[in-house]
């Protein structure tokens, strides 16, 4: 039923965060370029420090520099954490990420203001490197050096797009990559992020807020299919070894398969690359990658597996050798049934309407479940536009989901 108390969310602070912070790196027009360490990153990381401290809470940085704002609670226990990542595409937009980490240190201002001190610690936290736009091999930087997941050589092994190491540009902005491994936290109870939808789910059911109870489990697999190199003109259809024609079959059967099972099962083949990549050249070989994604363990297996057998069977009846290597599986992460609880809670007092779903995109949660209960609140997209300088949510839409942010923090660190 309706709750007596409502907390109150500033409509012109949310926007003003928004504009100012995504001023940081404007990039064609509406959009946002600020890859990690680089100067617009350091500018943007200040500046949540700086409002961080003016909104009365206590700031530091970590050895990979995530962004720390905590309110102290009155009683000992683990944190409860709200955040996302301040890095984006090239370009992305304002919204990615971002209105994660605005989100919740608006949140905590605002209880702060109107409730005091929390029994529960609460902390905002603006993450680096999610998108691994810089360095490819580097997303979550942020979220997996808080749960354990860089080991010490990484930082001279990972190289981003222009050569460099993440050593190197940790270095330049003042970080010892030698000490990564002192932004490990134990004492983390649970994760709450807000993020925008990044698709059109909510848009299309006329609902502003969601409530996510999973988050996708994600496998990108490199296939490299050969045959053999041939004129185009000159040799036979039917005397053909063309990786090309068997790339044609496996994308069509791949993608298709994931019509037939439906939402939210999804394929995608994002790369291909033929070689020798001539107009009258039968190829070589063909080189193509996979994104495919499902929030249930098993079905994803059985996608996964499918995929395999599709690929192995079109190779052999054609005559092509067959390569392939997994490049990142990141399992589905389920959120927690009392954060759930909370949020739907919190959304049925405050009469905010809410969708339950799950996301197809990966999240800084991911990382989180590894040492802390998590939960993701999506808001909507307008057009389900995202990583692009395009992508925009309403103010109505962001104080509706601030609020719900808000209240299951009070539920979780003052009730």
């Amino acid at each position: 039923m309706p709750s007596e108390r409502s907390i109150a969310i500033d409509a012109q602070l949310v926007e003003r965060y928004i504009l100012e912070l995504g001023a940081i790196g404007a990039h064609s027009g509406t959009g946002v370029w600020r890859t990690v360490y680089s100067p617009e990153w350091v500018t943007a990381a200040a500046q949540y420090e700086t409002w961080a401290v003016e909104a009365g809470l206590e700031a530091r940085r970590d050895a990979v520099g995530n962004v720390w704002a905590k309110l102290p609670g009155s009683e000992s226990g683990k944190a409860i954490v709200s955040g996302s990542h301040i890095d984006t595409q090239k370009p992305g937009g304002r919204y990615d990420g971002a209105l994660g980490a605005l989100a919740a240190l608006i949140a905590l201002k605002a209880l702060r203001e109107q409730f005091g001190m929390p029994r529960r610690t609460l902390e905002a936290v603006a993450l680096c490197e999610e998108e691994g736009s810089r360095f490819p091999t580097a997303g979550f930087w942020g979220s997996r050096a808080i749960v354990g997941r860089i080991n010490p050589g990484d930082p001279n092994h990972i190289k981003g797009y222009d050569g460099e190491t993440i050593a190197e540009a940790m270095r330049a902005v003042g970080l010892d990559p030698d000490r990564a491994a002192e932004a490990c936290r134990d004492d983390i109870e649970a994760f709450v992020e807000l993020h925008i939808e990044q698709g059109p789910v909510l848009e299309h059911a006329g609902v502003p807020v969601a409530i996510v109870d999973a988050i996708t489990g994600i496998r990108h697999t490199e296939v490299k299919l050969t045959g053999e190199q041939n004129h185009a003109g000159a040799f036979p259809m039917d005397l053909r070894r063309d990786p090309m024609a068997g790339f044609a079959e496996i994308t069509s059967g791949l993608i298709d398969h994931a019509h037939r099972l439906g939402r939210p099962a999804v394929t995608t083949i994002g790369r291909c690359t033929p070689y020798p990549n001539a107009p009258a050249v039968v190829p070589q070989s063909v080189t193509f990658t996979i994104d495919a994604r499902h929030p249930d363990l098993e079905k994803r297996r059985a996608l996964y597996a499918t995929h395999e057998a599709l690929i192995k069977e079109v190779a052999a009846r054609r005559g092509l050798g067959v390569e392939m290597r997994t490049l990142f599986d990141h399992e589905p992460s389920l959120s927690a049934p009392e954060l759930l609880r909370v949020l739907g809670e919190a959304a049925a007092e405050q009469n905010i309407r809410t969708l339950t779903m799950a996301s197809g995109a990966g999240h800084d949660s991911q990382q989180m479940a590894e040492i802390a209960k998590v939960a993701m609140i999506f808001v909507r997209s307008k057009d389900g536009r995202s990583h692009t300088p395009e992508e925009f949510s309403s103010i109505e839409d962001i104080v509706l989901g601030v609020r719900l942010l808000a209240e299951g923090l009070y539920k979780l660190a003052y009730a």
